[in-house]
């Protein structure tokens, strides 16, 4: 008898949006070779026309819903909720706590839930007082009404058990171990020279404000790259255009949708800053250590657990903080060998999709009452 499992809250399959999907493309294969019949449900046009990592065997449904910021997560969350009670699967995997409002849909259909709950939305700077409350409000649903919950990250878990009284199993994100690559010919001119890089969507938590400045400093001994954008344009977009435009030591990319040119980057480099400090296991964050970034991070308890064991340096969210750390690392060969080495250890030790497959599948089988799989590879997180 086959085993059935419905994916919600993602844009769909395959889809490169962000972590949820990036985190789908793998697992729902995973479950299709063990023997799953696996429906993704997505958004209308997210999709890739053609994209080789397709798998045939994967049922994707895209859902109507209002495109709008503040709407199209719920929205489309429900009407894929109320599709997934007519096909009645074994079980459902629903990806972010703002869908919670949805859960107990599902539970009177007797359709048991496993939900990632994501990071602490509530806390992030970019959304106004009533999308923090909508969030928070997903939260408490999903913490009522929920089977079973996956946090990417211990100290995601003992937030949820400290703010909701609730435990769950920790299953991090993976990353894709990658062969030496080299500079795409538009970096061809970093080959030669230790440079400075950031990889991040441009939203203040992810300390893009501070790194900007720094980059001042940085520009004014080595190259700088960013990656990265708001997706919408705004005032950073326009302060990186600016900084680009002024100093030729800084170099914007934007938004990269090129795996093969972002992930030389990050194996190129003399100093990788990651920002990022709302939120558990920062999928960016696993793939530059998949790379062998040398990395210098935000001072946060989130990053501290994904980095643990590989003497990286962290520093305050302050510019000069920034740029002392950053500077001190381009400066030391040494110890960018170091680092390059013990990220690389710590991501095929504890971040690999194998791993977190494994423990999908697990989850999955055992909250809907099927013979939970032996797990073949622990993600030690």
């Amino acid at each position: 008898m086959s085993k059935r499992a419905a994916v919600i809250g993602t844009r769909g399959y395959p889809s490169y949006y962000g972590g949820f999907e990036t985190a789908v493309r793998h697992i729902a294969p995973h479950l299709a070779d063990h023997g799953w019949d696996v429906t993704v449900y997505g958004r209308p046009g997210q999709e890739r026309v053609g994209d080789p990592s397709l798998d045939e065997r994967i049922t994707r449904r895209a859902t109507r819903g209002l495109e709008s910021r503040s709407l199209s997560t719920l929205t489309h969350g429900l009407t894929a909720v109320l599709d997934t009670i007519r096909r009645r699967p074994d079980v459902a995997l629903v990806m972010n706590c703002a869908n919670g409002f949805w859960l107990p849909l599902l539970k009177l259909a007797g359709i048991p839930t496993v939900v990632n709950v994501d990071g602490i939305e509530w806390e992030r700077a970019k959304w106004g007082r009533l999308a923090k409350f909508v969030f928070k409000s997903g939260a408490r649903f999903t913490a009522r009404f929920a089977d079973r919950l996956v946090f990417d990250a211990d100290a995601i878990g003992h937030y949820w058990q400290r703010e909701f009284d609730k435990t769950g199993v920790v299953i991090p994100y993976g990353g894709t171990e990658t062969t030496d690559l080299p500079l795409h010919a538009g970096d061809a001119h970093l080959a030669d020279t230790p440079f400075a890089l950031v990889v991040a969507r441009f939203v203040p938590e992810n300390t893009v404000p501070e790194f900007l400045i720094a980059a001042e400093r940085i520009a004014e001994q080595y190259p700088v790259v960013i990656v990265g954008s708001t997706g919408y344009g705004g005032d950073l977009d326009e302060q990186a255009r600016a900084l680009a435009a002024s100093n030729p030591n800084v170099h914007w990319l934007g938004h990269l949708s090129d795996d093969a040119r972002l992930f030389a980057l990050w194996q190129h480099t003399g100093a990788y800053f990651h920002g990022h400090s709302v939120g558990g296991t920062n999928p960016a964050l696993v793939q530059a250590m998949h790379c062998g970034a040398p990395t210098v991070a935000r001072d946060t308890v989130y990053n501290r657990e994904v980095l643990a064991g590989t003497d990286t340096r962290f520093a305050a969210p302050h510019p000069d903080a920034i740029a002392d750390a950053v500077l001190a690392l381009l400066a030391d060969p040494a110890q960018q060998r170091r680092l390059r080495s013990a990220v690389v250890e710590r991501a095929r030790s504890a971040y690999t999709w194998a791993g977190v497959c494994s423990e999908y599948e697990h989850t999955l089988a055992a909250t809907a009452g099927l013979a939970a799989p032996v797990l073949t590879e622990r993600v030690d997180a």
